[in-house]
């Protein structure tokens, strides 16, 4: 999500000059909220916060409405609620927002092949092929925000520019519902006017490294030497900001985009000492890591446990197996192996299963023999069930576990920020 809360947006005027674009970075508006918002519309216009419950949970996206008060995503809801007393939190539907961004990135493709997704509700476009058939990139780029609005009823912002890294700031500086054209020879003032911040890459310890050094905006990484840079940032990072003040980015939309990883992790409403419970949750998180491997045809080389402790310290351990998988069992059984090499000796606020290195069903090389066909037909037994009947109507009997108090209730899986 986002710093900002709308106010101080930016916009181009009608006809504002498009010379020299052809990149769009196309960002959904306070996506998950906004979905919610369109399902019940009596939230329209309230303080929502998108994340569990009041405890332990974390935001996973809020309202332009509850941003003004300083919720920001990652916060507990606990600190979320006492920003903002009137808020309203929802638990999140990420198969709600999937449906919503799997429509909002064919909008996009109606337009132009050229798309980079970057996350569920952000994409870069390349329109240089398509001004013959849809006109100048500005008009593109207005003519989208219209189809997307009355094709979904969400509202996107647009940046346009002559590379992404100049379109994504110009997209975040016109949010919510706007659109900003940066033209090529507008560029090097356009940047020269930002912040250090606003650079791609320059996170919170770089900027104070900058900012120690007198370099604020990027007008002052204009005026530093490249070698002052690189002490403050190291060598390839002080080259690349020296760069990208200057506008220059040579990156072009990528269209192949492959997931990394896919995973799901839960935090304790109460830190957790039972084993039983947490070799529950292990099962309960291999099937949900399962479902989405399946759904999205991949299968997971790699599967990674991660535990963090009481005291927030945080490890993991990971298996690389013979064969890719997306069966939930083998993945829950490499988990709770997993689980066996980590230490218990103090109860565990979150825990979490992930697959890693993902290849296409049937990407890996073909056994001799499947030991999982029968697990298999559980699986796809369970996706049916689920599909028409909903997720939590069926489940296997080894993710029910022991009887459980409110110290084993996990709030909200952690979805991906919205941005």
């Amino acid at each position: 999500m986002g710093r900002g809360d709308g106010t101080g947006r930016i916009v181009s005027p009608e006809g504002a000059d498009d010379t020299g674009t052809r990149i769009l970075h196309v960002d959904m508006d306070a996506f998950y909220a906004s979905v919610e918002v369109l399902h019940d519309p009596s939230l329209r216009g309230r303080p929502l916060i998108i994340g569990g419950g009041e405890g332990r949970g974390v935001v996973s996206s809020a309202s332009y409405e509850a941003r003004r008060y300083g919720v920001r995503a990652a916060m507990p809801v606990g600190q979320a609620l006492r920003l903002c007393p009137n808020a309203v939190v929802v638990t999140p539907h990420f198969d709600r927002y999937a449906s919503a961004s799997r429509r909002v990135m064919e909008l996009f493709h109606e337009v132009t092949p050229l798309v980079e997704p970057l996350s569920i509700d952000e994409a870069f476009l390349d329109v240089s092929g398509a001004r013959r058939l849809w006109g100048s990139p500005g008009t593109i780029a207005r003519d989208l925000r219209v189809r997307v609005l009355e094709k979904t009823g969400l509202t996107c912002s647009i940046g346009v520019a002559a590379t992404k890294h100049v379109a994504k700031i110009a997209s975040t500086l016109s949010k919510p519902d706007g659109l900003l054209i940066v033209s090529l020879p507008d560029t090097g003032a356009f940047l020269a006017a930002r912040p250090v911040r606003a650079l791609w890459g320059v996170g919170p310890r770089a900027a104070e490294s900058l900012e120690a050094r007198g370099i604020r905006t990027v007008a002052d990484v204009l005026a530093s030497p490249r070698p002052v840079l690189e002490r403050a940032l190291g060598k390839a990072m002080g080259e690349r900001i020296w760069h990208l003040a200057r506008g220059v980015d040579p990156r072009e939309v990528e269209v192949t985009h492959v997931e990394k990883s896919v995973g799901h992790e839960e935090t304790f409403l109460e830190d957790v000492s039972n084993p039983v419970v947490l070799r529950t949750e292990v099962h309960r998180l291999s099937d949900r890591v399962s479902s989405r491997l399946r759904a999205a045809g991949w299968e997971a080389r790699t599967i990674t446990l991660k535990l963090r402790y009481a005291d927030f310290t945080t490890v993991s351990r990971s298996m690389t197996l013979p064969e890719p998988t997306n069966v939930g069992q083998r993945i829950g059984e490499v988990g709770l192996s997993l689980l066996d090499e980590l230490p218990l000796t103090q109860p565990v606020r979150l825990i979490g299963v992930r697959g890693e290195r993902l290849v296409g069903v049937g990407g890996g090389p073909t056994p001799l023999w499947d030991d999982d066909a029968d697990w298999r037909a559980v699986d796809e037994a369970l996706d049916g069930a689920r599909a028409r009947f909903g997720r939590a109507a069926v489940t296997r009997a080894s993710t029910l576990g022991p009887r459980r108090d409110v110290n084993a209730l996990p709030t909200n899986p952690r979805l991906p920020i919205d941005e």
